[in-house]
């Protein structure tokens, strides 16, 4: 029979969860993402309301449909939906961070592993408030008043997509994908991605945009092989 375990004695540490993916065999994901037509010109956005924010000499634009050379469409967020079974992968230790710069969110959209730190910042000379609204997740409403003021927030649930805004400025919104594994990234401006490191399997990705829909696809990927996915958005 084994031993009982001591009175008061600790419990056996957790191993840590390693990667379960072969590198030699892994593959990849890569494509483009375009949009369709005549892309809708960017509304400027009015700014007067908080002086702090007016850079003399500036305009800006709204973020929501950002479309660059080629009908390349920004700001897509692109992840593997369904397809690794059980596999747990380790959580980064590297955290995110989202920044207010320029009386806006940077990134607009972004994503982050369960679990993993989001380090939130104000880089601006004014009051904001961070405010996400998660349907999964816990709710949560901060105000960073100062330059520098830094909060720190996990996510621990698998969501896509959680919104924030600021309830000081209505012009600004980001918005993150909180999944379980590493397989995520967002269209850069030549509308690319890359989901790298994929053991061989049958895979839905979806690319999702914040007013446009999404879409998903059933791609197959073998060893060491990049399979290539196109998707195409329309109004």
């Amino acid at each position: 029979m084994a031993a009982a375990l001591a009175v008061g004695a600790a419990p056996a540490a957790t191993a840590p969860i390693a990667n379960p993916v072969d590198a030699a065999t892994a593959g990849n994901a890569a494509g483009r993402i375009t949009f369709e037509g005549t892309p809708p010109k960017p509304a400027v956005v009015r700014m007067d309301s908080d002086p702090n924010c007016v850079r003399p000499g500036a305009t800006a634009t709204d973020e929501t449909v950002v479309v660059g050379d080629g009908g390349a469409l920004q700001n897509v967020f692109v992840y593997v939906k369904d397809g690794l079974g059980g596999l747990r992968f380790p959580v980064p230790s590297t955290p995110i961070l989202l920044d207010q710069k320029g009386c806006h969110y940077v990134p607009h959209v972004f994503g982050a592993q369960v679990d993993q730190s989001l380090e939130i910042v104000n880089s601006d000379p004014t009051l904001h408030n961070v405010h996400a609204i998660p349907a999964a997740n816990q709710e949560f409403n901060m105000g960073q008043p100062l330059p520098g003021i830094k909060h720190t927030h996990q996510f621990r649930t698998r969501e896509v997509m959680v919104p924030f805004k600021c309830d000081v400025h209505p012009w600004m919104r980001a918005y993150v994908g909180v999944l379980d594994h590493p397989y995520f990234a967002v269209t850069a401006a030549d509308g690319s991605f890359n989901l790298k490191g994929l053991p061989p399997g049958t895979y839905t990705v979806e690319a999702w945009h914040e007013t446009l829909g999404a879409q998903t696809q059933t791609a197959t990927i073998g060893e060491r092989e990049t399979r290539d996915i196109t998707f195409s958005f329309r109004t």
